[in-house]
């Protein structure tokens, strides 16, 4: 059996990294914190909550954009697409707290920066792992196919 470098007749198979885990985690943490907050004080929970979602979803328009194409092929639709998510992220930001702060009532306007400081916070933590995660172990996704 011989096995490949990790290179097909398309090229490299690089893995995206898995930074939907990272919003997963940051729900997760908002829906904790704001179960915590509802027993307290429901207008800081529901601002909590919502500074908390004005963060996540951009966030998660961002991720899905930026990795939405791999490959060298890719590489002029991959960089159109970041360009275009940040966009639609500070966008989508913009909105959020125009929204938040135009619709909810009663509110926490610190509870609203906390809270999408918060998942800031975690965003920024959880993409630093991921890098410190693939300089200790690169990326490259090798598919080992064995030939017949």
């Amino acid at each position: 059996m011989q096995r490949h470098s990790g290179v097909t007749k398309h090229g490299a198979r690089i893995a995206r990294p898995p930074v939907y885990r990272i919003t997963l985690f940051q729900l997760l943490v908002l829906a904790l914190v704001v179960l915590a907050l509802a027993g307290w004080d429901s207008t800081l929970a529901q601002s909590f909550a919502a500074g908390g979602l004005v963060s996540v979803i951009p966030q998660l328009w961002f991720a899905r954009g930026v990795f939405r194409w791999r490959g060298a092929q890719m590489a002029q639709r991959s960089l159109s697409s970041g360009y275009a998510a940040e966009a639609g992220k500070y966008l989508l930001t913009a909105a959020g707290f125009a929204l938040v702060f135009a619709m909810l009532r009663p509110i926490s306007g610190g509870a609203v920066f906390t809270g999408f400081v918060v998942m800031l916070a975690i965003q920024l933590a959880g993409a630093w792992w991921l890098l410190r995660r693939r300089a200790t172990s690169p990326g490259l996704d090798i598919h080992d196919t064995a030939q017949k």
